[in-house]
């Protein structure tokens, strides 16, 4: 811990474990991105099509199914009064009490698509919304806690999901920076080191101006924690643009087709989609590579093709060195470039056949030894 506190006494948590398991998958440094599909509500209250998104997110690369657990009642009270309605964006209209009983994944199905998705090697985790869901979440074995932007402030429901000692995931669409430290601090006074904090905006689709990817790597220095993306952006450039920043994991929303409909369908990604995101990514990881310069093995054997100072016509001994019998061309073999202007009007100790890489042996009253090593 580090002694820096708020006006409200909560020190900044820290040393935050940068890799951990979420089941049997390694995620963190020296591993590949984890990229997790969100079902949402996209089942549409359809059991069988819940399974179809879980094989189509297998086929698409995804690494993990993420559900959400809740209900109505344990999110909203039913009423339209003021505080509980939408206004504009793809709800608008709705009570947050219909919308949240409309888009809710039944609890009876979620051990059964966890089990389906373990079959098809992926992992299956949930966001809980209370108490009770992080109880049923235990119960089914989910091996992480996703905690959602909007309950970033929910000191209690952190506490009790960190409590559960498997890996917990903050969102941070709507979170302050003082949100961000409690949470962590919440989770170290329960003894888990175990986080991730994800970037995100909560606007449903989110316009690209307002992502602000610089924010990545500010969140991994200011936190020392692992970072990911929640993104709920159409396509796949802002994910492939953040997996350039190192993320660790990386969240969007899947459905069959768009046009099926349903309250997250409107941005979610279809399969293909979802599969050219994932297919990309591993490219970017692999081109990413290493922050400091240096050149890799094959870069180092390109470099004797580089230039260097030849012989370019027969050159007798005692002759002088001119730019019509040396000059600077393809392969690295002779002298560097930059002694050309020293050994012009040079004379030649020997006779120098034309093609011949020059040396400092062959030129006289050079007096470089300390150049020979060229």
């Amino acid at each position: 811990m580090i002694d820096i506190k708020d006006e409200e006494g909560w020190e900044r948590a820290e040393n935050m474990k940068k890799e951990f398991r979420i089941g049997k998958k390694m995620v963190g440094e020296n591993h590949p991105c984890f990229c997790v599909a969100e079902m949402s509500a996209n089942h549409l209250k359809d059991y069988n099509r819940a399974v179809e998104i879980i094989h189509a997110a297998k086929e698409a690369g995804a690494d993990a199914v993420k559900l959400q657990t809740y209900t109505a009642d344990g999110l909203s009270v039913d009423s339209d009064k003021e505080y509980f309605m939408n206004h504009g964006g793809l709800w608008d209209g709705m009570t947050e009490y219909k919308l949240y009983e409309e888009a809710s994944t039944p609890w009876e199905w979620q051990p059964k698509l966890k089990e389906i998705a373990e079959g098809l090697g992926m992992e299956c985790f949930s966001s809980p919304f209370d108490f009770a869901a992080v109880d049923f979440m235990k119960e089914c074995g989910m091996p992480a806690y996703k905690i959602a932007s909007y309950e970033i402030n929910d000191i209690p429901l952190i506490r009790k999901a960190a409590g559960m000692h498997k890996p917990v995931i903050l969102a941070t669409g709507v979170a302050y920076a003082e949100d961000i430290e409690r949470a962590l601090q919440v989770c170290s006074e329960e003894g888990n080191d175990e986080v991730m904090l994800l970037k995100c905006v909560s606007a449903y689709p989110t316009p690209y101006e307002e992502i602000n990817l610089n924010m990545i790597p500010t969140l991994a220095k200011t936190y020392d924690c692992l970072v990911g993306l929640s993104d709920h952006s159409m396509g796949s450039v802002v994910p492939i643009g953040a997996a350039m920043h190192g993320i660790k994991m990386v969240e969007k929303h899947l459905t069959l087709r768009r046009a099926d409909g349903g309250p997250d369908g409107a941005f979610s990604m279809e399969p293909e989609e979802f599969k050219e995101m994932v297919d990309n990514i591993r490219i970017i990881e692999k081109a990413r590579g290493i922050s400091e310069y240096r050149l890799t093995e094959k870069q180092k054997k390109e470099h004797n093709g580089s230039r260097s100072l030849f012989a370019v016509k027969d050159i007798k001994a005692g002759e002088r060195l001119t730019p019509e019998n040396m000059r600077s061309i393809r392969p690295h073999n002779g002298l560097h470039t930059m002694y050309y202007e020293e050994v012009l009007g040079k004379t030649a100790v020997c006779d120098i056949e034309k093609g011949t890489p020059l040396t400092w042996g062959m030129i006289a009253a050079t007096q470089r030894q300390e150049f020979i090593k060229e």
